[in-house]
């Protein structure tokens, strides 16, 4: 309640206070993540020209759809779309209005080369499939992958070099199919390891080499079980014997470095933030996800550019903004805004982006004027139930299986709509759509698969989507001795969510000492769960 009172507006010196929340964490969350669209990518046309592009938004969405030249260029102005409050009916209704007729930009993708099947991209070049992608090189098919180069099937990873199927490692190199790892190099099924090199299914090692399984080996005998792990049945043999590694060791409650006072999972330099998940480099948060740089947060998520003292807000870039979604370019005291950049003291806007300031439902006011008014539609929003309260479900421009939310929490159809989720299903003439592929076996040695695969269409062992391989890609794999995937993209990135712990944190006792603690591992599960305390010493 502190945190709300310090964060609610003041105009004319009063102040205007945000109530406690209506809904729990979890809640809120699903609710702000229905709003992003992250991973559907469509042919479309812009309507501003007619050129065919790629877009987060299907051709058959309410609202205009500009290239993102055009969308950035000053050939239009989203102040001619401003309108006057109505006080005899709901903000919310008013603003979805606002929201659906002013154009959107086709993807959020800027300073990149080469990056046309992205989104959410900054500072990459060469990528493909990329979402959240951040000041990367030549890397395909991965989710949250910031600082990388040359890297495939990445989760949630950073500061990684030719790496393929990892998730949540960091500054690794070479490194496949590892989980939590560190500064690790040329070694594969790790899980919590630091700092090895030539290693093999090991887990909680620090400082080793040439290990297979936690049991040290000479070069030539790690080397020659290395070669042997190319028969599928050692393989599998292999994975099975990693897994009972896996759940015989134990693993720490928090995945944290460098943190103090801190709660939640997979947290990184950062200092009293809790019930929050990847951060980096964060102080006095609560119930903050994936991002960096946030200071005096509560229920912000995905963004990587830095925030401060805002509240429920969905990719917003700046300072003291409150119930906002998709605000880029450093904007300050925004209030129910969506789709702007560097702009200031908005109320209810949307695609503003040429630094305009005080302005309600795009149309421009004079500081005093705006004062003034703000006051007013605030006390309205407070008699009808909307201040306080970000964005409703049925408010997003995508379909719950569009969104993210799906990927930590997928509602089947019915249960999405009776819980007030949109829901998007293809045009039928998409889904008429065949193609004349073939599901690939993999079962040549991939320095013997000849170059012509990449002209082929692939079905999707899973799913039965087609997919294909790229001459990058290929290329990847033969470096990498790695075999081509008989999976489509879908699947494996949803493959690699499941490795991941849940968004939640359960109340339990450190297997060690019995000290209280609060995990992402939930009652029911085989982990063996320790304090940090406990697990450090275990480790070293």
């Amino acid at each position: 309640m502190e945190f709300y009172s310090k964060v609610s507006p003041v105009f004319n010196g009063i102040k205007y206070a945000v109530p406690s929340p209506n809904f729990c964490p979890e809640c809120r969350w699903i609710r702000r993540a229905s709003h992003r669209n992250f991973r559907k990518l469509y042919h479309r046309k812009s309507d501003f020209s007619g050129a065919q592009m790629i877009s987060i938004y299907s051709s058959d969405k309410p609202f205009k759809v500009y290239s993102l030249p055009e969308w950035w260029s000053d050939r239009w102005n989203a102040l001619q779309y401003g309108r006057d409050f109505d006080f005899n009916r709901p903000f919310f209704e008013q603003f979805q209005e606002l929201y659906n007729a002013v154009p959107k930009s086709s993807v959020n993708v800027s300073n990149s080369e080469n990056c046309t099947y992205t989104n959410q991209s900054y500072g990459s070049q060469n990528c493909y499939l990329v979402f959240g992608n951040i000041e990367n090189q030549d890397s395909f098919y991965s989710h949250i992958l910031w600082y990388s180069k040359n890297c495939f099937d990445m989760l949630y990873s950073y500061s990684c070099e030719k790496c393929y199927e990892c998730v949540d490692c960091e500054r690794c190199y070479e490194c496949k199919l590892c989980t939590d790892s560190t500064s690790c190099s040329s070694s594969s099924y790790l899980s919590n390891c630091r700092n090895c090199r030539s290693c093999l299914g090991c887990v909680n090692l620090v400082n080793k080499e040439f290990y297979v399984l936690n049991t040290p080996y000479a070069k030539d005998e790690y080397e020659a079980i290395l070669s042997s792990l190319k028969d599928p049945n050692v393989l599998l043999d292999f994975i099975q014997k990693f897994n009972q590694l896996r759940l015989g060791l134990p693993h720490v409650d928090c995945i944290s470095h460098q943190c103090e006072e801190v709660s939640g999972n997979h947290l990184f330099n950062s200092h009293a933030c809790f019930d929050s998940f990847d951060l980096l480099n964060s102080e006095n948060c609560r119930f903050c996800l994936t991002g960096g740089n946030f200071k005096d947060c509560y229920d912000c998520m995905y963004n990587g550019a830095g925030q401060e003292l805002s509240l429920e807000a969905l990719s917003v870039i700046g300072y003291h903004n409150l119930f906002c979604k998709d605000v880029m370019g450093s904007s300050s005291n925004l209030l129910y805004s969506a789709g702007c950049s560097s702009v200031h003291n908005c109320f209810g806007c949307a695609g503003l982006h040429q630094k305009e300031q005080y302005c309600i439902l795009n149309k421009q006011y004079s500081k005093e004027e705006y004062e003034k008014l703000v006051p007013q539609i605030i006390e309205h929003m407070q008699k009808t139930g909307e201040w306080g309260e970000f964005f409703p479900v049925d408010m997003s421009a995508f379909g719950y299986n569009e969104s993210i939310a799906y990927d930590y929490y997928p509602y089947s159809k019915e249960d999405a709509v009776k819980n007030g989720f949109n829901w998007y299903d293809l045009p039928k003439e998409a889904l008429e759509c065949e193609y004349q592929g073939d599901y690939y076996k993999n079962d040549l040695p991939i320095n013997e698969v000849p170059d012509s695969v990449i002209n082929r269409i692939l079905l999707c062992s899973v799913s039965g989507k087609a997919y294909k391989i790229l001459p990058q890609e290929l290329a990847f794999y033969k470096s990498m001795d790695i075999q081509i995937p008989n999976k489509c993209p879908d699947v494996r990135h949803m493959e690699r969510m499941a490795r991941r712990n849940p968004r939640k944190l359960w109340e339990r006792k450190c297997g060690n000492c019995g000290k209280e603690i609060r995990s992402s591992y939930a009652l029911d599960r085989p982990e063996i769960v320790y304090c940090n305390d406990c697990y450090l010493k275990t480790i070293y």
